[in-house]
């Protein structure tokens, strides 16, 4: 592999220093957040990243020689705004692409597709073409969910209401809650409940008739989650992939030049340029607490670094289990911690390509990338029938049959990507066990696993399998291994109702805080969860700020 080399040079150099006012453990994006915080408030700053590169699951690297594969997180749209803004990315350099359309969902074994964009009349024409019914009701569905995302996604930039106060103590922030939540309005009401506590399945059946629209959406209900769209709790995780944008459009989804670790290089650079520093290949082997109080950190080498505030960006498990001793925890707190679900079926496949995919439904000639190239392609998505019994397959320790795929083509708008010709290919796969039934994950395995991927894309682009250049396979434990995602989970647990605002990580820990006094979490384990959001970093920050 091809080490990607910027951040070694420019945060490897030297070493930190053994006293700080606050340090950061892990330089994923939400720990470069907190630091850019804390740093424009006047605190002297250090990330410790035990990697050799910044940016967590967040990071571009150059996994086959002339191909730069965003190589975990993959596209972006929940980075909230109030961070873009208030660190002034896009002066730090960060720049994307807006997709449009949004979605391609190739039809098996047919010369079918569904092709769906922002242009609303455009997407009525093409869902008519299957069922007069959809192309009525899909304005009014568009509608009814961006209403509710645009009333809730107000809560991913505010500390969840501290529900285990006294309710007199929390009656203002109660208030506050009504106050962001109340644009959902009385007519939408019904339909939030349900998405809250209906499987996605009900909702999409409710609302269309066509099975490839249906799966297409439902497929948020499932993305990173170990569920079929028939459970409970899919509904959530859907409004939660709905609840960004960029640029002031709701639920809109694009391309980083330079590939997500762009993201992390504009966040790194907003730190830096407060006075933060950051580091690379320092690993932290525990947490120094004394007195019931975190005093700093002490490095896999020896080092020990002191410091007034420390933040983990690590998951619960890790902060709490791996780096604390469990006698500085009270029983109860650390079993609650135990409990945190990191169930995930994911598996990453970063693919470089000779060519695009050519697919059947909608053919194309020459090298010029096609519309339908530039999306989130939706593979083996013709049903949520489909999806449940790659689900099934999953459950029984088995990796799925026809496992749901997305696959994206950044390359397809950003020729940085590739020195030369081709192009890289994402593919987001899942069901795949963190533990088959026929042992742990092997080279082979992972082999016999990717040849299966790229086969049953064959059936959808025949020209695939025979334009692949080179790849790498990311089971569940080798997303652990890597990126120190427990579980392979890339929210840091799973975004289940009861793990999600005043629950997570748990119930009385959920101001960021914790029972050791001075250390913080500021990782996606925390509200309001997963994705690329920054919102962890900030809160966790500013929590502690009014603190300290």
């Amino acid at each position: 592999m091809n080490r990607a080399t910027s951040f070694v040079r420019s945060f490897s150099s030297a070493k930190p220093v053994s006293k700080y006012d606050a340090v950061i453990i892990g330089g994923g994006h939400n720990g470069l957040t907190a630091a850019a915080y804390l740093a424009k408030a006047g605190k002297k700053v250090c990330v410790l990243e035990r990697r050799h590169i910044l940016g967590g699951a967040a990071v571009t690297e150059e996994i086959i020689p002339g191909f730069k594969f965003s190589r975990a997180s993959y596209v972006l749209s929940l980075l909230r705004p109030t961070v873009i803004e208030e660190l002034k990315l896009k002066e730090h350099g960060l720049r994307y692409h807006l997709r449009e359309p949004h979605s391609f969902t190739p039809i098996r074994n047919t010369k079918e597709s569904l092709l769906l964009g922002s242009n609303m009349k455009e997407n009525q024409v093409e869902l008519a073409r299957f069922s007069k019914k959809d192309a009525e009701n899909y304005p009014r569905y568009e509608h009814m969910i961006a209403r509710i995302a645009q009333a809730v996604e107000g809560l991913m930039d505010d500390e969840p209401v501290p529900m285990h106060k006294p309710f007199n103590k929390s009656l203002k922030e109660f208030y506050h809650l009504y106050k962001r939540v109340r644009g959902i309005g009385v007519e939408n009401a019904v339909e939030f409940y349900e998405l809250m506590t209906a499987p996605i399945a009900k909702v999409m059946e409710k609302w269309f008739e066509n099975p490839a629209l249906q799966a297409t959406i439902a497929t948020d209900g499932v993305i990173g989650f170990a569920a079929s769209p028939y459970d409970l709790g899919t509904g959530y995780v859907l409004l939660h992939h709905v609840m960004g944008g960029l640029d002031g459009r709701t639920g809109t989804w694009g391309y980083v030049f330079g590939g997500m670790g762009a993201v992390s290089q504009a966040i790194a650079s907003a730190a830096r340029s407060a006075g933060a520093e950051l580091y690379t290949e320092q690993e932290v082997s525990s947490i120094l607490v004394e007195k019931g109080q975190a005093r700093g950190v002490k490095l896999s080498s020896g080092m020990e670094i002191h410091a007034d505030l420390v933040f983990s960006n690590c998951t619960p498990k890790v902060t709490f289990c791996d780096l604390l001793e469990e006698s500085h925890l009270p029983i109860d707190y650390l079993h609650s911690i135990k409990q945190i679900d990191y169930t995930s079926p994911v598996t990453k496949i970063n693919v470089a390509l000779k060519e695009l995919p050519n697919f059947v439904a909608r053919p194309h000639h020459g090298s010029q990338a096609a519309p339908h190239h530039q999306t989130t392609i939706h593979m083996n998505g013709e049903s949520m029938q489909l999806i449940h019994e790659g689900c099934n397959d999953y459950r029984q320790g088995k990796w799925s049959t026809h496992p749901v795929m997305e696959m994206t083509l950044p390359s397809s708008v950003d020729d940085t990507l590739v020195k030369g010709s081709g192009h890289v290919c994402l593919l987001f796969t899942q069901y795949t066990p963190y533990k088959p039934a026929e042992g742990p994950w092997t080279d082979e395995m992972k082999e016999r696993y990717a040849r299966h991927v790229f086969s049953e894309i064959d059936a959808y682009a025949p020209n695939f399998s025979s334009s692949i250049v080179g790849y790498e396979v990311l089971t569940p434990p080798t997303l652990e291994a890597t990126f120190n995602l427990t579980g392979g989970n890339i929210f840091h647990g799973s975004m289940t109702l009861d793990q999600l605002y005043f629950a997570r990580p748990v119930n009385k820990g959920a101001n960021y805080s914790t029972p050791i006094k001075s250390l913080f979490l500021c990782g996606s384990g925390t509200h309001p969860g997963g994705g690329v959001t920054g919102a962890p970093g900030r809160l966790s920050a500013l929590a502690a700020l009014k603190k300290h």
